[in-house]
């Protein structure tokens, strides 16, 4: 089964391959000749997601699965939340987001957070919506190299180190993204 990931991130596309069995490839939007950057304009992480898987089914016509995921701080309200790629500005750059953050947390105790991710499939015509979620906490500073975005100040319920210092493989068994993308691939199963 072949299946178009709504994404440029191909830091995105390594880490769901991963997660996927071999039955299920992954293209990518630049595979179907989609090289425009598709809009993210919805004020909710569940109506970007869909709103990108529509965009590609709408204009290309395949199935395919977009995704859309945001980092919650409970002292900030949510935030950055469905605006987390472009916290510091639309340079979207993941060094800026993170001393952005960190400096809003600048002498706060609660530092609990989640990342969300809802991945909106399109198939056959009907739409289905998976979500995941890692419980953690902002850490003081950055720490590791592993992974992207939020990844070296994001530290998950139950470990001592940040997303940036786990693996690949092990980050997936527990990131949100890894939730969302299990629950994905049981239902392709199917």
């Amino acid at each position: 089964m072949k299946l178009v990931f709504a994404t440029n991130n191909k830091n995105k596309i390594l880490e769901v391959q991963s997660m996927l069995p071999d039955s299920i490839q992954i293209i990518s939007l630049e595979s179907i000749g989609c090289l425009e950057e598709i809009p993210e304009t919805a004020e909710t992480i569940e109506e970007n997601a869909i709103m990108k898987a529509n965009y590609v089914t709408e204009n290309y016509g395949y199935d395919c699965f977009a995704d859309d995921t945001g980092l919650e701080v409970e002292i900030l309200n949510g935030a950055p939340g469905v605006y987390s790629a472009r916290y510091a500005g639309e340079q979207r750059n993941a060094e800026d987001n993170m001393d952005k953050l960190l400096e809003n947390l600048e002498n706060q105790t609660n530092r609990n957070a989640q990342f969300k991710t809802v991945i909106a499939l399109n198939r056959n015509g009907k739409q289905h919506l998976f979500t995941g979620i890692a419980q953690g906490e902002i850490t003081l500073e950055k720490s590791g190299n592993q992974g992207f975005g939020y990844d070296p100040i994001f530290k998950p319920e139950g470990y001592d180190v940040t997303f940036a210092q786990i693996s690949l493989e092990e980050k997936s068994r527990i990131s949100h993204r890894g939730k969302a993308a299990e629950q994905l691939i049981t239902y392709l199963k199917n």
